[in-house]
């Protein structure tokens, strides 16, 4: 309305001003003066544009340096001035009667055009300004000058502020939604932003302005404390220096308004208020963050909230707790399956109410406060005390960090002197602890309910089996698996004969029972390893050794007799067989045997790893000098121009590869096998192969800091020793290997907890799913999944599963598939299931039993209200730390790096366009492959085969054959004329038609009652590849939709177009698979 009104008033003054000089105009001409009113005129015009120009000169020159003008300068400048008013003085004698009433009327006419020039760049200057404008200062004041009255513009949240209070959400509502529905592209999107934004206020029932402080709320004293220290000095929180700016400039603000201080002033001091007020809000957010005294960023609301060491994670979410402790962890093996060893200082002080409890009641003490003074001069009953409150009161240990449910445990204490925790060597998997200086902390369930829950649901016994996977996570390791299979294992020196038969052969020493044995060997009678016959408790003969006997009497005695070596995939597969088959309490039992004689008998094996076990391969120099012949060869081909750079540096890798491969099966064939580098590696205990070619074969290709492999290998031993140059290749990987070990912790750590975050409400909410479909689960013949029984164990079937060669149904709908029904599935050599998966739920909120199935860490089905998403989060984020971060880069193309290891999974589950995409074929039909000037170009036809069929009457007949083509309106069948003339006869002649018309186009087939008419429809999509992709198919060859046409990742979102929801959920789920199995996790 303003505007308006201002425009109004321009056009009034404009028509005014115009009038004037009109009436000016015609008044002189009239009159007798018109010479003198022109010299007036053209004598203000010359003024006014001498003085434009002194006032463009003294601006041109504002920044030059002030100088006083010479004398001569002067003097030429005031000679300039003289000429130039000599001249307009001329001019204006010039003009005498007729001429001069036409210049005047000339010059009124210039200054009316003047006029309405200068009124109509103000007035579009109005219409051109909006609402919500940026201005430059510059601009700011220019407008300011010209329309004061009418124009209103501020700097700061205050103006923020006063266009939210005018902003009606419902007209912007109205006008965002016309923007989407016409718009495209970025400013759809940045529409469609809006206006979810808009309509979040508008459901809210918040008002936008709201959104704008005009009261700083201040955080109470406690949260920003000033402590005096000694010396009279004071230590203070950084919030009190940045709220000591607000203040401070807040204050000044008021002064300066109350001086009434000039705009720009007030306007520097608000933007200065503002900083400080965003600098307590986020400091460094905006501009340069505030620094203290010491140079060191001052710490922000924001700062006390964010991050690990923040309100939220540090005093919300992680509070410190009472009744615990926290200690160094060293192995206790004597300790059952189910103890930890609590040194007695630590569980006194955490058991200290207990212990005082019991001082009263047992009448040591007469009150609290003497039993506590008992307690703290720790008399020796107290410890008589301490062994009874403890009886039956687990402690709970915990290892941080905390990567699954089975990172806390509890354990029965046992008191034991110093200041160490001693845990279990089995438990250590779970916790991922070793005894290298790692901590644990203690907690003391306090109430009845929660020493209840300790036992039943916590205790390690009752938590054997890995909630991700269903496999036992306490089998044993390093020292317990290699006392194990040389306990089990058999002599190579020569049997020892005790008596010939007739013929003169050796027998075995031969006994009745395995005691029999067992006491033969203890009077050493007969060798640990040493192959023996002994009569077993089924009455028959077998030939075994002392050492298998002995570690058979620590498996459940309902198993049969184990006649074999066992190394540690033996053992984890015996303890996994006795878990599901015998329960947690026999395997606490077989483990802590099997414990103690791994031990025992590593000790009294006596292995040990000397530099003579390490043999270098005697084919290792004929393996290198038949490679250095073929890089010789490839130089060769180089240099005459034969290949390019990236071939010659693909074909010297897959050399050395090649040679690497060779080595390492040159070692294993070298390896003495009495050598304890080789029992330790094939007993599963500690290292492998790999590592046993580095040190006795060759270290073979590093890759350079960039990930891209040094295509000269390292071709020494660790036995041999490194050169100097070789070594220094060597530091790359090394120091990768310790920067990725960093990474690779924090970042699995950040994506635990962004899948808890998404998992957290996936819990069992209903016991059915009617709508579930279930989803096909195949067999891989690649390998690269798991195998088919082991991804159906666990879970309900959707459909029978039937034997393919006998047609028995092996399991039904709406069986739980155990692991006999698992090992009968494979017996059959069933190749694909359909099953109900978390994938198939249709349940609003969470999933129905049915679709999770049963719980992988007990075998039984879920509980309801059991938090299974967690479960899986926690699964999934676990062994995170274990992938690797590597991008692999081959021959130095970009486009050609695989991201592969935690990166790919982080990819995967953001359903990311992965870098070096694969081109997917929207259709499904044959391939060709084409060059154009554009590129390579892949062809996909889709043909598909239609056909029509029409019956001959009677009354016709086929006036085409078959292989004839027709077109659409051609006859195909005509009337016979005896079935005419009859028609005629019988009165229906004009019904029947004379000829029947093809309906479509397309080749004819006749037989005696139908024509069938087949015709083809082809679907062609053409897709250009990138100079960098390699083709994945060949010409001719036929394809399904969905089909990559490049190598390379697929998109999800491509997938998901193309194949659909179901697709695209498979693809998501094997290929995470797939990145844990090819890490060996």
């Amino acid at each position: 309305m303003a505007r308006q009104n201002a425009i109004e008033q321009l056009e009034a003054y404009r028509d005014a001003e115009v009038n004037r000089l009109s009436e000016d105009l015609t008044e002189s001409l009239a009159g007798s003066e018109v010479e003198s009113t022109l010299a007036s005129t053209m004598q203000t015009l010359f003024e006014q544009r001498i003085e434009a120009e002194r006032i463009a000169q003294e601006f041109a020159n504002a920044d030059k340096p002030k100088k006083k003008p010479t004398k001569a300068q002067t003097t030429k400048a005031e000679k300039e001035a003289a000429e130039q008013i000599a001249i307009h003085q001329s001019e204006i004698a010039s003009f005498k009667g007729e001429a001069a009433s036409t210049k005047l009327a000339e010059i009124t006419e210039e200054q009316k055009a003047m006029v309405e020039s200068d009124v109509q760049d103000k007035i579009d200057d109005l219409e051109s300004i909006r609402v919500m404008d940026l201005l430059t200062e510059a601009r700011f004041r220019e407008l300011r000058d010209k329309f004061g009255q009418v124009f209103k513009a501020s700097m700061g949240a205050e103006s923020v502020l006063e266009i939210l209070q005018n902003t009606d959400l419902d007209a912007v509502r109205v006008d965002l939604q016309d923007q989407v529905r016409n718009t495209s592209g970025q400013r759809r999107k940045k529409a469609i932003k809006r206006l979810r934004v808009v309509e979040a206020f508008r459901k809210s029932g918040n008002k936008a302005e709201w959104m704008v402080l005009t009261v700083l709320p201040v955080l109470p004293p406690e949260l920003h404390p000033m402590v005096q220290l000694d010396g009279g000095r004071f230590a203070t929180s950084d919030l009190n220096d940045l709220y000591r700016r607000v203040i401070n400039r807040n204050n000044r603000l008021k002064h300066l308004i109350d001086l009434q201080a000039p705009d720009i002033i007030i306007r520097n001091e608000k933007r200065m208020l503002q900083e400080a007020v965003d600098a307590l809000i986020d400091n460094g957010r905006r501009g340069r963050a505030i620094q203290g005294s010491h140079n060191h960023k001052l710490k922000s609301l924001t700062d006390l909230l964010r991050g690990k060491q923040g309100r939220f994670r540090q005093n919300l979410l992680g509070k410190r707790v009472d009744y615990s402790g926290r200690s160094v962890i060293i192995s206790g093996p004597t300790l059952k399956m189910y103890e930890c060893g609590l040194p007695k200082k630590m569980a006194l002080e955490l058991f200290k109410p207990f212990v005082m409890n019991a001082l009263v009641v047992k009448g040591y003490a007469h009150n609290i406060k003497s039993a506590k003074r008992m307690t703290e001069r720790a008399r020796p009953e107290i410890w008589d005390l301490l062994e009874e409150v403890i009886q039956n009161h687990p402690v709970m240990l915990n290892r941080a960090p905390t990567l699954h449910r089975l990172g806390i445990q509890a354990f029965q204490p046992v008191l034991v002197d110093g200041s160490a925790i001693q845990i279990h060597p089995l438990v250590c998997t779970a916790f991922n602890a070793d005894f290298d200086g790692d901590q644990m902390a203690v907690h003391v369930p306090l109430s009845r309910e929660a020493v209840n829950e300790a036992q039943r649901l916590m205790l390690s016994t009752n938590n054997m089996l890995a909630p991700s996977s269903g496999f036992p996570i306490v089998s044993p390791t390093l020292d317990m698996v290699l006392g194990m299979y040389y306990l089990t294992g058999l002599d190579s020196e020569a049997l020892t004969p005790v008596e010939h038969n007739e013929d003169g052969n050796a027998k075995y020493k031969t006994y009745a029972n395995f005691e029999d044995a067992r006491f033969s060997h203890n009077i050493e009678r007969v060798k640990l390893r040493e192959l023996i016959k002994v009569r077993d408790d089924n009455g028959e003969w077998i030939e075994t050794t002392v050492g298998r006997i002995i570690f058979n009497r620590a498996l459940p005695d309902i198993m049969d007799f184990r006649n074999i070596l066992f190394d540690r995939s033996a053992i984890e597969a015996l303890v996994s067989e006795v878990v599901n088959e015998h329960g947690n309490h026999e395997t606490a039992k077989m483990l802590d045997q099997i414990k103690e004689l791994g031990f025992k008998f590593a000790t009294q094996s006596g292995t040990t790893i000397a530099m003579r076990d390490i043999v270098i391969p005697p084919q290792k120099q004929s393996l290198l000098s038949a490679a250095d012949t073929k890089i010789s060869k490839l130089e060769d081909q180089y240099l005459e121009g034969l290949i390019t750079e990236p071939e010659r540096y693909r074909a010297s890798v897959e050399i050395w590869t090649d040679v690497s491969e060779k080595m390492t099966k040159a070692v294993e064939d070298t390896l003495p096998n009495y050598g304890g580098i080789f029992t330790m590696a094939n007993s599963g205990a500690k290292g492998n192969i790999a590592q046993i070619k580095q040190m006795a074969g060759m270290r073979g290709l590093m890759s350079d800091p960039k990930g891209r492999i040094i295509e000269m290998p390292i071709r020494s031993s660790f036995a041999e020793g490194l050169s100097v140059l070789e070594y220094f290749i060597s530091t790359h990987g090394a120091r990768k290997g310790l920067a990725d070990t960093a990474l690779r912790t924090a970042d699995s750590g950040y994506l635990t907890r962004r899948l808890a975050d998404v998992a957290q409400d996936v819990i069992i909410t209903t016991e059915n799913d009617p709508g579930a479909q279930g989803i096909m689960i195949s067999h891989d013949p690649k390998g690269i999944q798991a195998p088919l029984a082991d991804r159906i164990v666990t879970r309900y079937l959707s459909e029978p599963i039937v034997n393919p060669e006998t047609g028995e149904v092996i399991a039904d709908r709406n069986d739980l598939v155990t692991r006999p029904i698992a090992a009968a599935i494979t017996a059959a050599n069933v190749k694909e299931a359909w099953v109900f998966s978390p994938l198939s739920s249709t349940t609003q909120r969470g999933i129905s039993q049915k679709c999770y199935g049963a719980s992988l860490a007990t075998g039984v089905p879920a509980l309801m209200g059991e938090a299974v998403g967690i479960i899986a989060a926690q699964s999934i984020g676990e062994p995170g730390t274990q992938l690797t971060m590597r991008t692999f880069h081959t021959g130095g193309i970009a486009g050609k790096d695989i991201t592969s290891g935690l990166p790919r999974v982080v990819e995967l589950f953001e359903a990311r366009q992965p870098k070096g995409m694969a081109i997917l074929s929207e259709i499904g039909g044959k391939v060709e492959l084409a060059q154009l000037p554009e590129g390579r170009v892949v062809r996909v036809i889709s043909t598909e085969e239609y056909s029509e069929e029409m019956d001959i009457p009677d009354t016709h007949r086929q006036t085409v054959k078959t292989g004839d083509w027709v077109d659409a309106g051609e006859a195909v069948l005509s009337v016979k004329k005896t079935a005419m003339v009859a028609a005629v006869k019988a009165g229906y002649g004009d019904e029947l038609e004379e000829e029947i018309f093809a309906p479509v186009a397309g080749t004819v087939q006749v037989t005696k009652t139908v024509v069938r008419i087949t015709w083809d429809e082809t679907d062609e999509r053409e897709y250009v590849v990138p100079a960098a992709s390699e083709i994945s198919v060949v010409d001719g060859e036929m394809i399904q939709p969905g089909a990559s046409l490049t190598d390379g990742p697929k998109n999800p979102q491509d997938i998901l177009r193309i194949e659909g929801q179901a697709a695209v959920q498979r693809y998501l789920v094997d290929e995470v698979q797939a990145v844990y199995r090819s890490q060996g996790v």
